[in-house]
């Protein structure tokens, strides 16, 4: 399958409301799932790994027996943060907003020490893996807005694990072009990890 028809198959996938199973233990996702958390959580409120349902984390080889589930909603009722980076892809400074990926990780009942890492992942399969206390230094956030506008699939979004890498000395240091390497934009997958 060529990766424009994969992409294409991953919006439909992400688009499917969480399939609720055993194993939960708060109500699922009302809406369409945007990001899904598995790994060291305490709380779920979906199932484990469907391969028929859950085709594009199944392409991805992901492996899990149960997951928290968030939909747009449920992100944008955390208290949100505002950051303005100088984005690579234009060279200009853009307001991003969206909660504090902590705060994200919170609501599946994960608290990651500072040593422990945090899997995000794109829909693309892309992937980046950083410690806990480096996301927290950092402030990363879930952007949802990008200039003050919900960001769509297709773009950056709709969800993008983003810091204001103009803000910390050592990226900012750095040419544009090499500050996100660890910002998946169209982030649909989070994984604590002990």
């Amino acid at each position: 399958m060529d990766k424009r028809h994969f992409l294409g198959a991953a919006a439909l996938a992400g688009a499917a409301p969480a399939f609720a199973s055993r194993g939960t233990d708060t109500a699922p996702a009302a809406g369409p799932t945007l990001l899904t958390i598995t790994g060291a959580i305490t709380r779920s409120n979906r199932g484990g790994l469907d391969p028929a349902l859950d085709q594009m984390m199944a392409k991805q080889k992901l492996v899990f027996d149960r997951a928290y589930a968030l939909d747009f909603a449920a992100l944008a009722a955390l208290p949100a943060r505002t950051i303005r980076p100088t984005l690579e892809y234009d060279g200009k400074p853009h307001a991003l907003r969206g909660p504090l990926l902590a705060d994200v990780l919170a609501q599946a009942g994960a608290r990651p020490r500072d040593a422990a890492k945090v899997l995000m992942r794109a829909v693309d399969g892309y992937a980046s893996v950083l410690e806990m206390r480096q996301l927290r230094a950092w402030n990363f956030i879930v952007a949802t807005h990008l200039d003050g506008k919900p960001m769509p699939l297709g773009g950056l979004g709709p969800l993008w694990a983003v810091y204001d890498a103009d803000r910390v000395p050592e990226m900012a240091a750095l040419p544009v072009a090499q500050r996100f390497g660890a910002c998946p934009w169209a982030l649909y997958h989070l994984e604590a990890m002990a």
